[in-house]
């Protein structure tokens, strides 16, 4: 081979490598959890007393003994309105509370006798 034809084949290898880049990097994105629709689910209040949507059903629990404190049903009246009729064990009396779906994370309730308080979705 002529040393100008070696040249020209050196020199075209090197400008080709030069237009290799490297491997890119595909970044994975997990995704968030998606809260449930509706109301099914285990709720927390402030205290950590959770409360359990399933089915229609619904209780209320302690953490520490899993002590049942409430049970009772609950309805969806609208997509944002769900009302609980329970009896508590505690007390041995049944009330009704009306929660409003303020987001797919929380609940904004009220007692028969106007207690209000806030129950937190656990995903």
């Amino acid at each position: 081979m002529k040393p100008i034809t070696t040249l020209t084949v050196l020199a075209l290898a090197a400008a080709l490598a030069a237009c290799q880049s490297a491997p890119r990097e595909v970044a994975m994105v997990q995704p968030s959890p998606v809260a449930p629709a509706g109301v099914d689910g285990s709720w927390v209040d402030p205290n950590g007393i959770v409360s359990t949507f399933a089915g229609g059903s619904f209780s209320t629990r302690t953490t520490d003994t899993n002590q049942l404190l409430a049970s009772g049903t609950y309805v969806s009246v609208t997509p944002r309105l769900v009302e609980i009729n329970m009896t508590s064990m505690v007390r041995k009396t049944q009330q009704k509370v009306n929660c409003a779906v303020a987001s797919p994370s929380q609940l904004n309730c009220t007692t028969d006798t106007g207690a209000q308080f806030s129950l937190t979705r656990r995903i």
